[in-house]
């Protein structure tokens, strides 16, 4: 969550134009941790605590993998709730707006909550959720008068989402959180306008999801790009 300014209202559109390049393939490949933490090591030297951090995300993602879908969302929303701290982009990267991917986030062992949001996207997709059933949605949260960013889980196209947040630990449907005001929302199939189902753009332009991808990569993922 992040302070309101003129330009956050914008939600910086131009980042959002994802188009179909988003993790295809993701929940299919595996992730090579040795790789994973060989090249967090080549990166950041020793990893201290960050160690365990991401061993314990592997963990996760093993006894997580024969669940329902809705004990996935339960154990991964309070695996990163809990193990990570809210700290803001300013502070954390020096950098007004960072994306982070999972292991820049479980390196640091702190996030906004748009590295929240995307540590549990990831993470439930590589746990077999398909992508249309996952948005990163941009929400005003209402209490704290703030741009605010959750993972919503629709269970059918029609469903009530569920909203998986850093504020709280419940998974609660969105009816429940009259806290948070939607504004958009978007995953691997494009931008969603508040209470739609139709996609409001497929564009294939570069983006920060792009870059995330790249990273993921360089960070010893398999993730798809079809």
């Amino acid at each position: 969550m992040r302070r309101l300014r003129t330009q956050g209202w914008r939600w910086h559109l131009s980042i959002l134009w994802i188009g179909g390049v988003l993790l295809a393939g993701l929940a299919l490949a595996n992730w090579d941790f040795a790789l994973v933490l060989k090249n967090a090591e080549s990166r950041y030297g020793e990893l201290g605590p960050a160690r365990k951090r991401i061993l314990d995300w592997e963990e996760l993602i093993k006894s997580s993998s024969a669940l329902a879908e809705a004990d996935k969302l339960t154990e991964v929303n309070r695996f990163f709730n809990r193990t990570v701290r809210f700290v803001d982009d300013i502070q954390l990267w020096r950098e007004n707006d960072y994306w982070a991917t999972p292991v820049e986030t479980l390196v640091k062992g702190a996030g906004d909550c748009e590295d929240y949001s995307i540590a549990k996207y990831f993470t439930l997709r590589r746990l077999g959720i398909p992508s249309e059933k996952l948005r990163i949605t941009y929400v005003k949260a209402l209490n704290y008068n703030q741009a605010h960013m959750v993972l919503t889980y629709y269970a059918s196209p029609s469903a009530e989402p569920l909203v998986l947040d850093n504020l709280i630990n419940d998974i609660r449907p969105a009816s429940q959180r009259k806290d948070l005001l939607p504004v958009y929302a978007f995953n691997a199939e494009g931008l969603y306008l508040p209470g739609s189902n139709t996609r409001k753009s497929d564009s294939k332009k570069l983006s920060r999801w792009q870059d995330i991808l790249k990273k993921m990569h360089a960070e010893g993922f398999a993730v798809g790009e079809g």
